[in-house]
């Protein structure tokens, strides 16, 4: 009896630890990832305005129906990229994200202090060749380094009202997500 119900505790166990590693690696196995779903928006390196989000027909999951967005997906194989954007005087922020849509870095209008966004997105090994001989659009810019090769930019900006609109669509219309030469 007593070895029975060890086996039994024993299986459990088992099963529990299998289970919970199986839950934990689904990410990394799956192929649907965060980056291969922004690629339906359009090409990389270039900002895309996201559909109204309207109930029932929301281009992502869990977008607040009081934004407009705007995504970039990017590759730093090229080099670092360097995103720029006239912003509206309403709320607006940008995040980086890896790969897997985990956020990498965010920023928005009170961190920022200013309403042009100047945003160069580096890998360690591009920052240290950059540190020898940097270029001045670097004097101004907010440099980010992030340990990633490719991810996704998602800007957003607050529509109170319908018409603030065109403001915020003018502004992620002129957003520009370009590798830097």
């Amino acid at each position: 009896m007593k070895r029975t119900l060890l086996y039994v505790v024993g299986g459990l166990m088992l099963a529990g630890i299998i289970h919970i590693v199986t839950v934990i690696m689904i990410p990394y196995f799956a192929t649907a990832d965060a980056y291969s779903t922004m690629r339906q928006f359009g090409r990389d390196g270039t900002f895309h305005i996201l559909p109204e989000v309207r109930a029932g027909h929301e281009p992502l999951v869990d977008l607040d129906p009081q934004m407009l967005y705007g995504v970039c997906r990017f590759s730093l194989d090229d080099g670092p990229i360097q995103v720029t954007a006239e912003m509206p005087n309403t709320f607006w922020s940008v995040a980086v994200f890896d790969r897997r849509g985990r956020n990498a870095y965010s920023l928005n209008d009170r961190s920022a202090e200013r309403s042009e966004l100047d945003l160069v997105v580096i890998t360690p090994v591009q920052m240290a060749q950059l540190r020898r001989n940097p270029p001045e659009e670097l004097e101004t810019a907010i440099v980010v380094e992030l340990p990633l090769d490719t991810g996704f930019v998602l800007m957003r900006v607050f529509v109170p009202d319908d018409t603030m609109l065109p403001r915020a669509r003018d502004a992620l219309a002129t957003a520009d997500c370009s590798t830097m030469l």
